[in-house]
């Protein structure tokens, strides 16, 4: 039976489960041994087999369900998010910005605070300030965006903004080089209005223009 080198043990150890499990050994579905078994056949403790689990778990290919036990997920590891992000063009940042930040919005409008809609207005009114730098734009732009994520109050939904936030500044950078900026009355305008429409707690209008303003900045790319 093959067994992993000394060093690296967990890492090993979760690469040699992972063989395995493309081997077929178990198929997507099924539940592994007990750790108390599968730590003598990978040549390991348990307490390297379960940070072996815990790796594959990371990568999308195992799931620990409690009291139920691990189960495959799937036979192939997930890519790391950074190599995911720097794949992405402008317009798949787009699609995924629009697709937080219109539910976020409308989940701003019902759950904004006072403390919420001074932030919002804060930014809405440093994004209109005139930027030396189409980057120093772009960040006042995010910031705005990203409070309407945070008046939310959804960890999950503000995560994933913040996930690809730096992927999302150099792609809308990147975006504003190639095309003609946007025209300040106007962009600020489209911004103030979904302030406004979180401030009197309309949510359908929140969502609305938030999806609006981004299906129009993916239409200047075309």
């Amino acid at each position: 039976m093959t067994t992993v080198r000394r060093e690296s043990l967990a890492e090993q150890a979760a690469e040699l489960l992972l063989h395995r499990i493309q081997d077929g050994e178990w198929r997507v579905g099924s539940k592994l041994p007990g750790e108390t078994t599968l730590a003598p056949q990978l040549g390991v403790g348990r307490s390297t087999a379960r940070e072996a689990i815990r790796i594959l778990a990371g990568k999308g290919v195992l799931a620990t369900r409690q009291g139920a036990g691990v189960f495959v997920l799937s036979v192939e590891a997930l890519e790391p998010w950074p190599s995911v992000l720097g794949r992405a063009d402008i317009l798949a940042v787009l699609d995924a910005r629009a697709a937080i930040e219109t539910e976020a919005a409308v989940l701003a409008a019902g759950r904004r605070t006072s403390g919420d809609l001074a932030d919002l207005n804060r930014t809405l009114r440093a994004r209109e300030d005139p930027q030396p730098t189409i980057s120093g734009h772009v960040e006042a732009d995010l910031a705005f965006h990203r409070c309407i994520v945070r008046a939310a109050h959804s960890p999950l939904l503000l995560e994933l903004f913040d996930g690809f936030a730096s992927r999302s500044l150099q792609a809308m950078t990147n975006m504003l080089r190639l095309v003609d900026h946007p025209e300040s009355g106007a962009d600020q305008h489209s911004h103030a209005e979904i302030a406004d429409a979180i401030a009197a707690r309309d949510g359908e209008r929140a969502g609305a223009l938030t999806r609006a303003h981004l299906r129009t900045l993916a239409a200047r790319l075309g």
